[in-house]
């Protein structure tokens, strides 16, 4: 008997098979979260009800101070009062306040690379050279996916593996974290979870009341630190994660075609817990191993201080890399870091004992140490060749079994069918 009237047999016997139907509930997922923390002394405070409503003003203006201090006045339930306290942002660094929109160029790392040649786009290389698929995947998950095939697939893993060894050698500790999350994590973490702008994806009820896929791993690793009573030896704690992101954003400008905005790629992401003092120092610590990262893969790139209006709700200050893209002719964000002070602390109660035995809370940073899709953008359209084919940057090339060129692959082909989404 063949393959397909073995498998029609086996249907046929429906205890053998999983019936979705007969799953009738699914367990609420009970959340034992410290109660927020907000900084009562300032934000409820009138003598501040000026410069924090400025600062709404230029973080997208979301936040209401006034109906945080009408609340008060009416001696409104401290439950009301929390809602409309966590819609705050952080403050920001005062030395960005005068910034432009577009922030402010710190520093341009290495030379534009030139060419004797047009250099070609990733996406063209990529096709030529059968190193990804993304036509015909509705099927396994529809638009704005990706197949890395052969020796691209590879190189995502040898970027991952390099940047590790990296963060370990300046004493990261690695950790491996879940890519379903609790709403509520996501929304403590400061990521806008509901309304037009929200990135997130969430799950349907029948697989977990309140869950969602995860954005980031800095969203698990604070989640894993919540409530936590650190003790002051163990500051500052540095943790990196590789994880699957899933972000719900779309867009239709030309420029964030292909490969450069998806729903779901890798990322290695670095997470900081640290006194009050040690932030802004352990902000330039990530933005140095970023520059380190991408200088040592020959990437050009430059480092921008962002403007007020492109921090998130989070975020007290925010540094962008953006990697030359010679295909494209563009700069292109590759990775950012932030100084969330204690933002994320307050609303999830992470705290550190003080020499003098007070409870303090703690400050976190956020840092991209490796985004796999645009790394790789800027990785082979900065090395591509003549013939069309991709240099492997020396610092890879242990991990790419001393592979210097990737070359048309010699695979298999692979047939896909078109995906025809049924009209109900």
């Amino acid at each position: 008997m063949n393959f397909s009237r073995r498998l029609s047999k086996l249907y046929k016997y429906r205890r053998l098979c999983t019936d979705a139907k007969t799953v009738t509930s699914v367990p609420k997922v009970n959340l034992e979260l410290p109660q927020p923390e907000y900084d009562i002394d300032y934000l409820c405070n009138v003598d501040n009800k000026q410069d924090i409503a400025e600062n709404i003003k230029q973080r997208k203006g979301i936040g209401d101070i006034d109906k945080v201090h009408r609340l008060l006045e009416t001696s409104a339930s401290r439950e009301l009062l929390n809602i409309e306290l966590e819609k705050i942002p952080n403050q920001t660094d005062p030395r960005i306040l005068d910034y432009c929109k577009d922030g402010k160029v710190l520093n341009t790392c290495g030379s534009m690379p030139t060419f004797d040649f047009k250099p070609q786009e990733f996406e063209d290389l990529a096709k030529q050279l059968d190193l990804v698929r993304r036509e015909n995947l509705g099927q396994l998950s529809g638009t704005r996916s990706y197949m890395l095939i052969g020796d691209l697939a590879d190189l995502e893993e040898a970027l991952v593996h390099y940047t590790l060894g990296h963060l370990i050698s300046r004493n990261f500790r690695v950790i491996s974290v879940p890519d379903i999350l609790p709403l509520e994590i996501i929304k403590r973490c400061g990521m806008i979870v509901e309304g037009t702008r929200t990135q997130i994806y969430h799950l349907d009820s029948g697989h977990g009341h309140g869950q969602s896929l995860s954005g980031t791993a800095e969203m698990a690793i604070a989640a894993k630190l919540a409530g936590a009573r650190l003790s002051l030896e163990h500051l500052p704690l540095k943790y990196a994660a590789v994880s699957r992101c899933y972000r719900a954003e779309g867009s239709n400008v030309a420029a964030e075609r292909g490969l450069y905005r998806v729903h779901q790629f890798t990322k290695v992401e670095m997470f900081v817990c640290c006194q009050p003092d040690q932030s802004s120092e352990l902000l330039n610590e990530l933005l140095s191993i970023e520059e380190e990262l991408f200088s040592s893969l020959e990437i050009h790139f430059k480092v921008i201080d962002m403007s007020p209006h492109d921090l998130g709700p989070s975020a007290y200050r925010k540094m962008d890399i953006e990697g030359w893209m010679p295909g494209r002719k563009m700069f292109g964000e590759l990775s950012s870091c932030s100084n969330c002070t204690d933002y994320q602390s307050r609303r999830l109660g992470i705290k550190y004992e003080t020499a003098d035995n007070r409870l303090e809370h703690v400050h976190t940073l956020n840092g991209t140490a490796c985004a796999i899709p645009r790394m790789l953008i800027a990785l082979c359209e900065t090395h591509q060749t003549e013939r069309g084919n991709i240099r492997i940057p020396e610092k890879l090339l242990s991990l790419m079994n001393g592979q210097p060129i990737i070359q048309k692959q010699r695979l298999a082909p692979m047939r896909f069918t078109k995906y025809k989404p049924t009209v109900q």
